[in-house]
């Protein structure tokens, strides 16, 4: 894709005051969760159930965001983040937001790995999800802090610490 000056762009925002959101998971209370929490008058959900049509859904029209669930039985996040990348890096396909739905910390390896915009670190909840759509619509990033483990106080001992060196 190129602009009229023949640049090309790198963010892409939202292509009308309607924002189109496209959900991909093949758990049903995903889809429902997310759309409860993003979907309104403003804004239009699509939801696809499988990896590889992911890509298909983004040709026909391109979303302003995409949703994808980590664990998506066939195909999951990172290897569709990955494949919408290599399109984009071929001009074949316009940037893409993506926002990856994490099960557990050792996931955030993957998250950063793929490319992603942005991750959350399930279980949802409204806040948070508001939060990361809104950032990654304006152009932003979002990277869910919540996988940090929580900082533990050590008390400092009052001995003197002896050498057991010889």
């Amino acid at each position: 894709m190129v602009c009229p000056d023949g640049t090309s762009p790198q963010r892409r925002l939202p292509s009308a005051a309607v924002p189109d959101l496209l959900i991909a998971s093949d758990a049903e209370w995903i889809h429902r969760d997310v759309r409860s929490t993003l979907a309104g008058p403003d804004t239009t959900v699509r939801s696809v159930y499988s990896g590889p049509a992911v890509l298909p859904a983004c040709l026909s029209r391109l979303p302003d965001l995409a949703v994808l669930d980590l664990q998506i039985g066939n195909m999951g996040a990172m290897a569709v983040s990955l494949e919408l990348r290599l399109e984009e890096g071929v001009e074949r396909l316009g940037h893409v937001p993506i926002l990856i739905l994490l099960d557990r910390r050792p996931d955030v390896y993957l998250a950063r790995r793929s490319d992603a915009d942005g991750w959350l670190m399930k279980p949802l909840d409204p806040l948070r999800l508001r939060r990361a759509a809104r950032a990654l619509l304006s152009g932003g990033t979002f990277f869910d802090d919540s996988y940090l483990p929580t900082p533990v106080a050590v008390p400092v001992s009052s001995g003197t610490v002896e050498d057991s060196g010889k």
